[in-house]
């Protein structure tokens, strides 16, 4: 029997109705189209426009899904960064495909995106890791991500000691953490519509250029 929570959960719903997508409105470039959607993302003030989901696969075939910023757009590839002893990093060096997600649902949009991932340059991964703030340089230091850790106090007092470590000094780049890059192999811009008939289109490589196809919802 279907719980009284199990029901309230089916009958959240909403009509989408802030506008619709014609194969009119997109640039023949997806990677051109993205970044218009992102800038209006940006435009109406979004929380966090250049939050993505990133999907990868472990060596089972298991996926795993979680949510990281988007850092860049470098000759059409997805940056973002990491520890490269995290389960998305060691998945990643299992099997180089993945996919990111960008749920902008405020404006009933979203883009999908699928592709393989490498590592960028070291001198990249330097020059973003000394742009952020000082303790988010601290943090990539004491975070042995994705492993087991006995409590809070654990991590705290992990902190306190690179912070003792590194007063006075520049923090280094940690030797385990950088960037990744997304090179896409495919593109989907999704509209939300009235009755779920949403607008969906899907950019395919043709050579030097991209077909677009119309999916149905």
């Amino acid at each position: 029997m279907a719980s009284k929570e199990n029901d309230d959960i089916a009958a959240l719903r909403r009509s989408y109705s802030l506008g619709g997508l014609a194969s009119s409105d997109l640039d023949p470039d997806p990677g051109a189209q993205f970044l218009r959607w992102f800038e209006q993302a940006k435009e109406a003030q979004i929380r966090e426009p250049n939050a993505m989901s990133l999907s990868t696969v472990d060596e089972t075939g298991q996926p795993s899904v979680r949510t990281v910023l988007l850092k860049g757009v470098e000759d059409g590839r997805f940056v973002f960064f990491t520890n490269y002893n995290s389960r998305k990093a060691t998945e990643l060096a299992a099997n180089d495909k993945a996919a990111i997600l960008f749920p902008w649902i405020e404006l009933e949009r979203q883009v999908s995106v699928r592709g393989t991932v490498e590592r960028i340059g070291r001198a990249e991964s330097e020059a973003y890791f000394h742009s952020r703030p000082r303790a988010s340089q601290i943090g990539a230091w004491v975070s042995e991500q994705s492993s087991a850790i006995a409590d809070r106090n654990w991590l705290e007092n992990r902190e306190q000691n690179f912070i003792q470590e590194f007063t006075g000094k520049r923090v280094p780049l940690p030797e385990f953490w950088g960037g990744f890059a997304l090179s896409p192999s495919t593109f989907e811009f999704w509209q939300g519509r009235p009755s779920r008939l949403h607008d969906r289109f899907e950019y395919l490589p043709a050579g030097n250029s991209w077909n677009i196809r119309r999916l149905s919802p």
